[in-house]
């Protein structure tokens, strides 16, 4: 039961108006949107009397969702991808749902093809971004790139990397944060949490990732190894040898599978009643 109405034509009408606002907000010329001008529409559009109307309204199913459901899968890391408002190659407007299951993939430190911006709807994650150091964690650099919209995603690996944790920050329900294409982050969320996410238009057409080695970084920067006591560690983190102890070898990802239409729409029904829609 919906706590705040809304009828056909205005919902409608927040369909419009959503496309209408991303198209104004991020512009159409030579140059890419700033971060920030992409965070502060995703805030916008992640305001419960905004994304409740316009997730009610796709979730009726009346609308022509072709694309949006068959962009719109069950991400290798755990997590359902759903395309909400499509507007390639300007922008992607994307709900993502993390489930908070146990055992959950971490997700690889990463960066992207196009300035993103992201906003917590219910929930929270947390975010730590990264650059490349000398004195850093060992990791395994690979090249990533994708065979056209919705195709399968495809891994090279480049060689030996070391990355060094620059920030960590915890986002809860109506935060935002937006990163430029290039900034190395990973997300890591260990509850039940709804984000909406902005992809802009891009900007190259790969993308990086960093497998790291299947050690932690302990409080001195040095590596603790799974299985080994969590309270020891085994010196400072560096590569021997032909740096077995840090190679992660990962083969490409398997294939995207378009969610079943009446999953989608069901996830966005649970949404859209879960913000008083």
């Amino acid at each position: 039961m919906r706590d705040q109405g809304v009828g056909e034509g205005e919902s409608e009408m927040q369909v419009e108006e959503a496309r209408r606002l991303l198209v104004e907000r991020l512009g159409g010329g030579p140059e890419p949107p700033s971060p920030e001008s992409a965070r502060e529409v995703i805030a916008q559009l992640a305001h419960p009397g905004t994304l409740g109307p316009l997730v009610r309204r796709l979730s009726v199913g009346d609308l022509e969702l072709a694309e949006c459901i068959r962009l719109s899968y069950r991400h290798v890391l755990g997590f359902d991808k759903l395309l909400l408002l499509p507007g390639a190659p300007r922008f992607m407007l994307r709900v993502h749902f993390w489930h908070g299951t146990a055992g959950a993939v971490s997700e690889d430190i990463h960066n992207h093809r196009c300035a993103i911006a992201s906003a917590v709807v219910r929930g929270s994650v947390r975010m730590e971004c990264y650059q490349p150091a000398a004195d850093g964690v060992p990791a395994v650099a690979y090249r990533e790139s994708i065979d056209g919209p919705g195709g399968a995603w495809r891994l090279r690996r480049v060689g030996e990397a070391r990355l060094r944790l620059l920030h960590s920050e915890q986002y809860g329900a109506g935060r935002s944060y937006g990163l430029a294409a290039r900034t190395l982050h990973r997300v890591v969320s260990e509850e039940p949490t709804v984000t909406l996410f902005l992809e802009t238009a891009p900007q190259r057409s790969v993308t990086d990732v960093y497998v790291r080695s299947r050690g932690r970084v302990g409080g001195s920067g040095s590596v603790v190894h799974s299985g080994d006591d969590p309270g020891r560690t085994v010196g400072p983190a560096r590569v021997v040898g032909d740096v077995s102890a840090a190679r992660a070898e990962r083969a490409d990802p398997p294939p995207k599978t378009p969610l079943p239409p009446a999953v989608y729409l069901a996830e966005l029904d649970a949404l859209a009643g879960s913000l008083g829609y």
